[in-house]
Order: structure tokens, then sequence, then C-alpha cells
């Protein structure tokens, strides 16, 4: 049983198809099937049901599969490691980040972080916190940020951002004169809203519907600078993350506390079994300073 069987048979599970597979492989078709049937008589297992010229997974090609995707990944983390090393060396730091940390306000702190006296170089991912997750997971990574939205099963992690969300809005709104937005302030009110799936969009509208105040939801991002962006231009008021205001404090967005605790959290993931090198723990460390920062120029900017 040979390593490309097992490749081919990923890829034809992967596709759906032989000839998707053997395209995606530069093979002939007839080579695809031909190398499914050498693995299936090595294994004495029949792994797909030939159902009008088409291949279906059998029951035992699906069992099978979670091994192979398993030794795959683990060979992909290799690779990976190898050209990372022969580009960059050791001095290399790969952070997966959900875009709320990673468009920002780590550049922010990475400014301050004295990279050429490091001589370091960082690899930035702006990712989903879904694509966080199987970055740190697979060992693509040194560590991630991502939202609370996803488990954490499997990993170490620590809280990074736990923070209640601010109000935003155009200079001269309605409710740009108030010192605290309050639940029934929104009404009637055009909203910027987060995507559905969003956490502290779940948080928010949960904390509301015992008020039965229903946001007018005008557009909905999965970016909370976006929301700013957006407010700051006048198309309606939204609910942003803390961190994400920062680029704002001087751009003219009105920023206002908002009366419900509804908070945006980030979580710092690590791999089990993988320790941080000295370059990744103080850069962990510059972040969290980082962060207090942030906050606190936030909360200092609402007081004026």
């Amino acid at each position: 049983m040979g390593v490309r069987e097992i490749e081919v048979f990923r890829m034809v599970m992967n596709a759906g198809s032989t000839s998707k597979a053997a395209h995606l492989l530069g093979i002939s078709q007839p080579a695809v099937s031909q190398a499914i049937r050498k693995l299936e008589a090595n294994a004495g297992l029949e792994l797909f049901n030939r159902v009008r010229g088409r291949l279906v997974p059998t029951r035992e090609a699906q069992a099978l599969m979670i091994d192979v995707d398993k030794f795959f990944v683990g060979m992909e983390v290799i690779e990976h490691r190898l050209k990372s090393l022969k580009q960059f060396g050791m001095d290399r730091l790969v952070i997966a980040t959900h875009p709320a940390l990673g468009n920002a306000f780590i550049p922010r702190a990475l400014a301050g972080f004295s990279l050429n006296e490091r001589d370091l170089r960082i690899s930035l991912r702006v990712l989903s916190s879904r694509e966080v997750h199987q970055d740190v997971s697979s060992g693509q990574c040194d560590f991630g940020l991502m939202a609370d939205e996803m488990t954490v099963a499997g990993l170490e992690h620590s809280p990074f951002l736990d923070s209640p969300g601010v109000m935003v809005m155009p200079a001269g709104h309605v409710l740009a004169s108030k010192r605290v937005i309050h639940p029934e302030d929104l009404s009637g009110h055009d909203f910027l809203a987060l995507n559905p799936e969003d956490s502290s969009r779940v948080r928010l509208e949960t904390a509301l519907h015992s008020s039965a105040i229903r946001l007018n939801i005008r557009v909905e991002t999965p970016y909370a600078h976006t929301v700013c962006e957006m407010a700051l231009r006048g198309i309606g008021i939204g609910l942003a993350n803390p961190v994400s205001v920062v680029d704002y404090l001087d751009r003219g967005l009105v920023i206002r506390p908002f009366a419900l605790d509804i908070r945006f959290n980030s979580l710092l993931l690590f791999r089990p079994g993988n320790p941080l090198a000295e370059n990744a723990r103080k850069l962990i460390s510059a972040l969290r300073i980082q962060l207090a920062k942030d906050l606190k120029s936030v909360e200092n900017h609402m007081k004026k």
C-alpha cells in the first residue's frame, strides 16, 4: 500500500469524482481508477461502490478518511515548517488572528516591538476565527487570536480581550448629545450590525429581547472596523469592539458607552505540547500592554 494510492484516495474523497481528482492531481482518469483498485486490493476492502459510473464511498472509506486526513495534515505541517526554516530561519513568528485584532491592533503593537533590532520576521495571517482555530490545531502558526464563538476543545487557551462594546455614530447624530446610550435610544434609528453568528451580536439581541426592542438593521458586516467606517459616514449607529474604535478617536466618530454590558471577547490559542519561543512570549506580553493602552484611550475619550 503506497503513499501515492493513499493520496489518490484522499483526492477522490475530497473532489467527489475521479474526473475532478484526476484534473487536480494532473493524471489521467484511468490512472485514478487503477490506484483506487490497487488500494482496495491491498487493503482487502471495498472502499467505493460503483453506481452508474460514479464512485460512492463506503462506510469503510469514510472511516479510513479520518486517519488519512490526520496523516496528510501532519505532512503539510512538516512541509510548511521546512519552507519557513529555509526562507526565514528560526527568527520568524507566524500569528493567526481574527480581523478585529489583525487589521489595526496588532500592527499598532508591532510598531513598538523593535522588529529590526530583534531581526525578527512576522507572518501575520488575518483569518476567520474558524481558520485561526484550524491553523493553531494543525501547528501552522505559533499562536492564534480568535473570537469566542468557536470551541477551544483540544487547545490551550487564555483570555485576551474581555471588554464591553461601545456605541459609535456620526457627529451631529441626534444621540451624540447623550453621555450614555440606553437600549430604548436605539428604537427608530438605522443600526449597523455585525453578522448574526457573531457572539457579541447574539449577546446584544438576547439582551434586547426582554425589552421588546427590535433593531432596525440597515447593514450587516463581519467587521467592527466596517461598522465604525459606516457610522463615520452617517449610514447609521452601531455597537463596536472597543479595540476597533482606536483608529477613529481623532477622526470625528462619536463614541459613547452603552448601558448594557455587551462583551467583546478574544481568546489566545496555543497548540498543546508546543512550547512558545522566547520572541513569541515577548510579543504576547507586548500585545497585552498595547491592549491595556488602547482600552484606556477609549475610556478617556468617552469621558471628554
